[in-house]
């Protein structure tokens, strides 16, 4: 396994936020970054919980670490904060640099199976099978039996089939204005005819939160966020309604999944850090329990 490069480190709320890159085999051979928060609880003695944020299109692993405002409750709860990137980089795949919403910045959390796509856009393993192992081979001080993801748009749908798909590997799950039916969107169809050798059917069996949700009986700790102001809302992309009503009709109560309209707020990290609060001492719950 590569070992980990530090790139940049900045102290923030007596915590650190180190910067590592290393030799990714999940995306094929290409280098990859991602941002670690570790609070100033966190040693070899006495490892904390870790919550992985998930970014959407166009975004990379700085995002959510310079814009989100996760660190001041991270720090106060003693969780560790893993900030991934969004699609590997320099795959030279033709026409991944062709839009903003498909190929590079736009990996939508899933292992490819489209020949094309297939060596390096493996995210799904990167975040959810990598990146932990690399954490613990490196002897980082986080408990990778206390895991809870979150993410927004592209990464909050990131967080929630992430989360469905794997019942146990981690304790919550939270979203802003994910993209919650990606089957019934154009993000989603075509990211997933891309992506994807059974192209949207696929997509469905797999990688759609609202379908998901609809086979899982055991209790689900869930909580999403969108604003009525958003403008990819307003266009169909995000369909949260929709997931919403499966989850009720698979029997999961107001306790164990909240969705809540945020009125007038839009798609940008001004309403997530407004919010981040309130995900980040949600998975606090469930992280120190």
């Amino acid at each position: 396994m590569s070992s980990l490069k530090e790139l940049a480190k900045n102290k923030v709320y007596e915590g650190t936020l180190t910067k590592y890159a290393f030799t990714s085999e999940a995306l094929g051979g290409l280098t990859a970054n991602f941002n670690l928060f570790l609070p100033s609880n966190a040693s070899p003695t006495s490892k904390v919980p870790l919550l992985t944020y998930l970014a959407g299109l166009t975004c990379t692993e700085d995002n959510g670490a310079q814009k989100g405002g996760f660190f001041k409750d991270a720090a106060s709860e003693g969780i560790a904060l893993l900030f991934a990137d969004t699609s590997p980089r320099g795959a030279g795949v033709e026409g991944e640099d062709a839009d903003w919403d498909f190929g590079t910045g736009a990996g939508f959390y899933v292992d490819a199976t489209a020949p094309a796509f297939a060596k390096h856009y493996n995210m799904l393993s990167h975040v959810t099978k990598e990146l932990p192992a690399v954490l613990a081979a490196a002897g980082l001080p986080v408990d990778l039996d206390r895991q809870s993801i979150f993410g927004h748009s592209m990464g909050g749908h990131g967080a929630l089939t992430i989360y469905l798909a794997a019942p146990g590997k981690y304790r919550s799950a939270s979203a802003f204005s994910p993209i919650a039916n990606p089957t019934e969107c154009p993000w989603g169809k075509k990211a997933f005819s891309g992506y994807l050798k059974g192209g949207v059917e696929e997509g469905r069996a797999r990688y759609d939160a609202t379908e998901l949700i609809r086979g899982v009986k055991e209790p689900v700790h869930i909580l999403i966020d969108y604003g009525t102001g958003d403008n990819f809302y307003k266009q169909g992309q995000l369909l949260p309604e929709n997931f919403l009503k499966a989850a009720r009709e698979a029997g999961h109560d107001e306790v164990e999944v909240r969705v809540r309209s945020q009125e007038d707020y839009d798609h940008s990290y001004f309403f997530i850090s407004t919010f981040a609060p309130d995900h980040v001492h949600f998975h606090a719950n469930f992280l120190k329990a």
